[in-house]
Parts: C-alpha cells; structure tokens; sequence
C-alpha cells in the first residue's frame, strides 16, 4: 500500500513497484484517515509512507495501523532527511528510511529485503545518520550567519551591505567564506539551502505545502 498526498508521487511509485517480479500495490492512500481506512480493507504487507500528510504525519498513521494490524512493514518514503523524523520512524515502528531521491530499483529493493524479514532501520542507523550530518553553518562567524539569512530573504548584495551598514565588498567577502565552509559554490544555492530549512519540517501543520 502507497501512502502519499501527491498524487503523480503514488502512480509513479505504483508503476515501479508494479514493474518489479511479485509486487503488486494493494491500494493507495492521501491522507491518515484515508490510509487507515484501505489498511482495514486490504491488510497489506507492506506500507510505503510518506510523512506529510494533510490531516497528520506518517508517523501517526503507522502507529494507528500498528495498534490493529502490527504484522504490517512500515517504509518511510520521504523528502526529509532529517535526524528527528529518522529517530520518530523508528520509534513508530518502521523497519526502513528511504528518500524520495532514491532510484526506482532501489525502492523494490529494499521493499524485497524488508518482505524477506529483514529490518533496514535500527539504532545503529540514526546514531550513524547523525554522525554524518553535521550542520554547515556550524563553522560560520555571527556576521556571515547574518549575511547568510538574509540572502535566504532574497535580497541582493547591495542591499545586504545597507541593511548591515558595511560596504559591499564586505558582503561580497562573506558570501566567499560561507560558501567555502558550507561546501556551496553558487549564491543561488545558499538561498535555495535556506529555503529548503525553513520549509523542511516534517511535522508542518496540516493544509501546509
């Protein structure tokens, strides 16, 4: 069973799945209730969740079907790489963490491993996840910190230097060093990297895109 709010993001997964030897989709879902609603009726195997949803998360919806049907596998199938709602899949019971940025036969894959009985996420996994995700900006002096939301406010060098009372190669200077220490090479990208934080939370409220 797919459960996931966007519709192209299920029938693309459902074709994949579809495509690979003894898989076969059951049924898909939008929505918590939605997803509750077709586990009772079709009693898959197997659950691909995403974790935002409209009316909840994915973790919620994976602890409501663990209550009545605790045999079925919970993947994670998600945007958000993210260390809490790592630590939350697994707490909710989940046996495998996958981004949507994986390849279509990955995703069969780990489906094959997890329906053989294996379990892909554990503690070992969140410890080692993060480990390797420090954060960028850790290394960033107050000023480039500074210079760094305000590109992500999308405003331009020049207004940058007014807004901090400093000439513009100043700013020019600071957009050098954080992106030498971000590991960025593009002004765009450190306004996309912003962006991206302020809208990555896995837990956004209802209704939120």
């Amino acid at each position: 069973m797919i459960v996931d709010d966007h519709e192209i993001v299920r029938r693309g997964i459902a074709e994949v799945v579809e495509r690979a030897e003894g898989m076969h989709v059951v049924a898909e879902a939008g929505s918590v209730a939605d997803g509750v609603r077709r586990a009772g009726l079709v009693h898959p195997q197997i659950m691909l969740v995403d974790l935002q949803l409209p009316d909840g998360t994915g973790i919620d919806l994976m602890k409501k079907i663990r209550e009545t049907q605790p045999e079925v596998k919970a993947i994670v199938l998600t945007s958000f790489d993210d260390d809490d709602a790592l630590a939350a899949a697994l707490d909710a019971g989940a046996v495998a963490y996958l981004l949507k940025s994986v390849r279509g036969a990955e995703i069969t894959d780990v489906v094959r491993a997890v329906a053989a009985g294996r379990t892909l996420l554990d503690e070992r996994t969140v410890t080692r996840h993060k480990a390797g995700h420090d954060d960028p900006t850790e290394h960033l002096t107050p000023s480039e910190l500074r210079v760094l939301d305000l590109i992500g406010e999308g405003l331009s060098n020049r207004e940058i230097a007014e807004r901090l009372s400093v000439a513009e190669k100043t700013v020019k200077n600071h957009i050098t060093s954080l992106l030498a220490k971000m590991g960025l090479q593009r002004r765009t990208q450190v306004a996309a990297w912003v962006a991206a934080r302020k809208h990555s939370g896995w837990r956004a409220e209802p209704g939120d895109s």
